[in-house]
This record gives C-alpha cells, sequence and structure tokens, in this order.
C-alpha cells in the first residue's frame, strides 16, 4: 500500500497473527505506524513463524529509515506478542490486558485464529465438531467481548473527521465466503464462520453506542496453511481459479488493505455491521 501512517499511533491485537492472513494484516498494520501484538499458540512448530515475523518487523523499520522513497514522515509500528489458546476464555482478556501494558490503550481488534480441517459429513467425529466450533467461534467471541470491554471504557480516538462522532476502537471479524455457501466436507466449519459474520453484526448494534464500529471480512479461496495440502492438487487449483473472475486464488496480502480500511475511522467511520467479500469475484460467478 503506498499510503502510510494512516492507523499511526494505534494499538492492535490479532489472533492467529503468525501465519497467513493474520500475519499479512500484522505487517501491513505495522507498515501504517500502528503497534501490533500478535497472539500465537505457542507450540514448538510455531517457533519459526514467530522468529521470521520479528525478523521482517525488524527489518520494516531498518527499510523505513534507509529508503530514500519512504515518506520522512512515516512510523512503523511496534510488535509484540502473547501465546494463549483463544478457545481458552482466558486468552482473550490476557491479550488486551498485555496490549494494554505495553501501549497504553486498545483500537483495533482483528479475531482471526481458525482451524479448518475437512471431513465427510457422515464420518466427522463429535471432537472435530468441538475443537472446530470451540477454536472459531467461541474464541471469537471471547476475544471480542474482552477488546470491547476495554474499548467501551477508554477515552475516545482523536479525529479529523468533521463529524462529532465520538470513536473507541473498531473490530474486525475473519469471517468467510463459507459463511455464505456451503462445503461438502465443511459442515463443522461453514457454521462458525456464518457465526463469526452473525457475531459482528450483532456486535455492530450493540456497540455503537459506546463508538465501536464491528465489521466482518470474509475471504475467498485464499492459499494459506490452512488449505495449502488442498490446492497442491493441479485440478484442483485450476478448477477453483477457472470459477474466480480474476483468474487466480487469493493471497493473504489481499486481506491487508481491506483490514486497514475498516480499522482506519477516517477511511471507514461510517461503516459498521458490514460483511465485505474478497473473493475475486468468486461469490457472484458461483454456479
Amino acid at each position: 500500500m503506498p499510503v502510510a501512517n494512516l492507523l499511526q499511533g494505534k494499538t492492535a491485537i490479532i489472533t492467529g497473527g503468525t501465519t497467513g492472513i493474520g500475519r499479512a494484516i500484522a505487517l501491513e498494520y505495522l507498515r501504517q505506524g500502528c503497534n501490533v501484538v500478535v497472539n500465537h499458540l505457542g507450540l514448538e512448530k510455531d517457533q519459526p513463524h514467530l522468529t521470521s515475523l520479528v525478523a521482517e518487523a525488524e527489518a520494516l523499520k531498518t527499510s523505513s529509515s534507509s529508503t530514500v522513497t519512504t515518506p520522512p514522515t512515516q512510523t512503523i509500528g511496534i510488535l509484540s506478542h502473547l501465546a494463549g489458546d483463544v478457545s481458552d476464555p482466558a486468552t482473550g482478556p490476557s491479550l488486551v490486558s498485555h496490549a494494554v501494558a505495553q501501549f497504553g490503550r486498545l483500537d483495533i481488534c482483528v479475531s482471526n485464529a481458525g482451524i479448518c480441517q475437512f471431513a465427510d459429513f457422515l464420518t466427522l467425529t463429535g471432537d472435530l465438531w468441538s475443537r472446530t466450533v470451540r477454536t472459531n467461534l467461541d474464541g471469537a467471541f471471547y476475544v471480542v467481548q474482552a477488546a470491547a470491554q476495554q474499548m467501551a471504557q477508554q477515552d475516545p480516538l482523536p479525529s479529523s473527521s468533521t463529524q462529532q462522532q465520538q470513536h473507541r476502537g473498531a473490530i474486525i471479524g475473519i469471517s468467510s465466503i463459507s459463511a455464505l455457501v456451503g462445503g461438502g466436507q465443511q459442515a463443522h466449519y461453514t457454521p462458525t464462520k456464518a457465526g463469526v459474520l452473525s457475531l459482528m453484526q450483532s456486535c455492530a448494534v450493540a456497540l455503537g453506542k459506546h463508538g465501536i464500529r464491528c465489521n466482518a471480512l470474509l475471504p475467498g479461496t485464499v492459499r494459506t496453511q490452512l488449505n495449502d495440502e488442498d490446492l497442491a492438487d493441479d485440478k484442483k487449483r485450476a478448477y477453483m481459479e477457472g470459477r474466480i473472475p480474476l483468474g487466480r486464488t487469493g493471497d493473504p496480502r489481499d486481506l491487508a488493505g481491506p483490514a486497514v480500511f475498516l480499522a482506519c475511522e477516517e477511511l471507514s467511520g461510517y461503516v459498521t455491521g458490514a460483511q465485505v467479500l474478497v473473493d475475486g469475484g468468486l461469490f457472484v460467478n458461483l454456479q
């Protein structure tokens, strides 16, 4: 994104922020001057992703200070991180407390953490159903509620807007195109993404009076670690690309710009309860 400092001085939390869509959003938020706390599971297998994210965040600072084309007023945000499983009710409040302790307030919450394991409906186990619901939907509720509680009691954001509306924060739920369509091997997954969309709509109604905007991003077929194995099948990938008007599957970075838009009250201050499809046109071409 060529514009810099759209989120300067703000603080964001992002669950599942070391890989995929969460990582892409975290890096763009940092470029836009936002301090970011990413949540991750803290597992040994996650460490390489966290290490590389920290290195990439440091590289942003180096490039911003040495590149002559970088605007002289650009400020790169600070990255922090905290381990925790979002399905644990304590993780959301801990993440919020960590962000406030580090940076003084919380302005943006991106509920992104999720799991997706394909399974046939007739043999779908109760354990997989419960694990998917606990992570994707329960986890979103715990994190969003904790973020909203903090935002509702803090001072409004300073704004150059001519409107008198007070802005205390922005909450973004990462839903999916799967919230709008069925999936033969996703009967346990699609309801959770529909739930995230519905959660954002209800939170928009409940939290508008507090100056908190709540919106959902609905990615289409975006290549991440969740579906990398599935899209490794050349025939399946070609089939999917043939249904997408823009002719390609998505990249996690395709979600970063829309996430900045929804987080910035100067750009989207009158947008709440919305669902933003980022799918290359797939939904309108489903037939």
